[in-house]
């Protein structure tokens, strides 16, 4: 049974709107952060519980709080009483194979999408669920691990004052941290591409087995990649729309920049897809054209000693009046001959190129 089905199975049966954390992930405390700034002023502060993010609910300044792990469903359904979040949102934050999408609640926004990340050493793909919730004047954001993100230059820019960040509302913080996400999957194509670049230098030369594993183990990152691009796309689509009023109009140009960013990463896994398709057929096509060669070879063989073989199988009967038996010279001369026939089936053989 696969992973994705374990995880599936905890809700089966359960009610709409059930709290069932269906991760991996089982102890540890949630690691939670709160900046609050504004154009002129900048605060962070690490919190100890869930319940200190209760004041920040009615700040008039733009609140950012960030919790790293989703894996107590208790504590979590205490945040989203406070902030007044719908039960199906605190059961898909904790539903970690969600299909990313975007849903209106009229006063907040809910976004879920694919946190990919290529390990420095095994280069190996790594991906986390985030969740985003975009309210007037404060943005949630839930990550699956702890491990780290890709939104540290953002923090940054905030304690900085650098850029527009802190000039802009919630909305345009949403926009950012949606960009950090979809930049870094050009990161982790660029490596997809130098393993590519790799595996069909290695075709061409010297295929192997492990060649074949690695061709089939590329297809199922791509799949899964697939899985997790393709349905961002109506997500920026409708943020890029301005369909929500939590969206200002200043910030739905870069919105739209998201959405044609996502389209670039789509193109360009289907550019990959394509070509590991097509690898794939060259190395068929090469175990083919060898198997092709050695039966050949074989099958020359063997039409050489059919005629060397009739001819021995022809004094091999033992007959008492077969002329040639009591001849002296018959074994040399029946090899010269069997020399002979195959000497000139080797050369028709080479004349005709089949050799």
């Amino acid at each position: 049974m696969s992973k994705l089905t374990r995880k599936r199975t905890r809700k089966v049966g359960l009610p709409a709107g059930s709290l069932v954390y269906t991760g991996e992930r089982k102890g540890g405390e949630i690691r939670i952060t709160a900046i609050e700034y504004s154009e002129t002023e900048f605060r962070e502060k690490a919190l100890g519980s869930v319940e200190a993010c209760f004041p920040y609910k009615d700040k008039r300044t733009v609140t950012w709080i960030n919790l790293d792990g989703v894996h107590d469903p208790a504590a979590l359904e205490k945040l989203g009483d406070c902030f007044g979040l719908h039960r199906l949102v605190m059961e898909d934050i904790l539903s970690i194979d969600q299909r990313p999408k975007l849903e209106d609640y009229g006063d907040y926004l809910y976004v879920v999408l694919r946190m990919i990340t290529a390990g420095d050493a095994s280069k190996e793909i790594v991906s986390e669920q985030v969740s985003l919730v975009l309210g007037r004047n404060f943005l949630l954001s839930f990550q699956e691990g702890i491990e780290g993100d890709v939104f540290n230059l953002i923090r940054e820019r905030l304690r900085t004052g650098a850029g527009r960040l802190r000039k802009e509302g919630a909305d345009y913080l949403a926009y950012s941290l949606l960009d950090a996400v979809v930049d870094n999957y050009f990161v982790v194509l660029e490596r997809l591409g130098e393993k590519i670049e790799l595996l069909e230098t290695e075709l061409v030369e010297d295929p192997t087995q492990e060649t074949l594993q690695r061709l089939y183990g590329l297809k199922r990152e791509m799949i899964f990649l697939h899985k997790s691009f393709w349905p961002l796309r109506e997500a920026a689509a409708s943020l890029s729309r301005r369909e929500s009023e939590l969206i200002s109009q200043s910030t739905v140009p870069y919105l739209r920049d998201v959405y044609d960013h996502v389209i670039q990463v789509i193109d360009t896994l289907e550019i990959y897809r394509e070509m590991l398709g097509g690898m794939l057929d060259i190395y068929l096509s090469g175990v083919s054209n060898r198997l092709n060669a050695v039966m050949k070879v074989l099958t020359v063989i063997a039409t050489i000693f059919m005629p060397l073989t009739f001819i021995a199988g022809v004094y091999g009967m033992n007959f008492r009046h077969m002329p040639e038996l009591e001849w002296r010279y018959g074994y040399p001369v029946s090899l010269l001959a069997m020399l002979g026939v195959a000497g000139a089936m080797y050369l028709y053989f080479r004349k005709k190129t089949w050799l």
